[in-house]
């Protein structure tokens, strides 16, 4: 029996790729925008902040990354358009829509407002939805297939005692979502999956990387649940989202995958 013809290196090629990338400001959305930008795809990104949209689209042109900026939030169906125009306009078309952004309000239910809860449901579930619907909606015109990639959390499987209830229900619906658009789509060649990280290295967790008492408290009750036994970094999360965004995952779709070190193994 001969050995299978696998081409390693093609299966993780995105060179060439249009890939969205929404909330690429943020720290996730950083490491989208350096793991396919230099693997070769041609960015289009978006954030709501202009300032710090501006830098990074600088940033990576520096670093030889193609790439465009739209300064708009996914919170309409017109921004969604916009964006998904800017990508077909600079590039022909959209292969691969990455949703880094989202938002926290963490309070224990009774201090938390309808409204608040009603904000982190709009940024990270409705907003989501409404881009992976104006990207899809362009996949299947063009008839290609393609990629989505939502951005979950080890917090849409497990609840938290600490007021996290607006917080895990949103990414709970984006799982929900997933697997959804998932069955929906796999007819047109799109596989849609999540990625789910825990805690891992950015501005908003350097505390808990720190060397001081409060520090290592939290982070030893934290780790004490993790197999690997550390805390993520950056790269952690570049192999599954390479894996999500390119053929080696053609026959994965609806999965959300857990970049946690094994905390939600156990």
């Amino acid at each position: 029996m001969s050995l299978p013809q696998i081409d390693t290196t093609a299966l993780f090629d995105v060179a060439g790729k249009s890939a969205i990338v929404v909330g690429a400001t943020g720290a996730f959305g950083k490491v989208v925008c350096a793991t396919l930008g230099k693997a070769g795809a041609r960015l289009t990104i978006t954030a709501g902040n202009a300032s710090e949209l501006s830098l990074l689209e600088k940033e990576l042109q520096d670093a030889g990354v193609t790439c465009v900026a739209v300064n708009r939030r996914p919170n309409s169906e017109a921004d969604c358009a916009a964006i998904v125009d800017a990508a077909v306009s600079a590039y022909g078309g959209v292969d691969i829509l990455v949703i880094a952004s989202g938002i926290s309000d963490v309070a224990m239910i009774g201090d938390l407002t309808p409204e608040r809860f009603q904000a982190v449901m709009l940024a990270n579930v409705e907003g989501a939805w409404l881009m992976a619907r104006a990207c899809g909606q362009q996949m299947i015109a063009q008839g290609r297939g393609g990629k989505v990639v939502f951005t979950s959390s080890a917090r849409g499987k497990l609840g938290h005692p600490a007021g996290y209830s607006a917080y895990c229900t949103s990414k709970s619906a984006v799982d929900g979502l997933t697997r959804s658009l998932g069955c929906e789509w796999g007819k047109h060649g799109i596989t849609v999956n999540a990625i789910a990280p825990t805690v891992f290295r950015s501005p908003v967790t350097a505390w808990m990387f720190a060397d001081d008492d409060n520090a290592r408290k939290v982070r030893e009750g934290f780790l004490a649940r993790v197999p690997i036994g550390r805390l993520g970094e950056p790269e952690d999360l570049a192999g599954p989202l390479l894996f999500l965004c390119s053929r080696a995952s053609d026959f994965h779709t609806g999965h959300i995958v857990y970049a946690d070190g094994g905390y939600t193994a156990g």
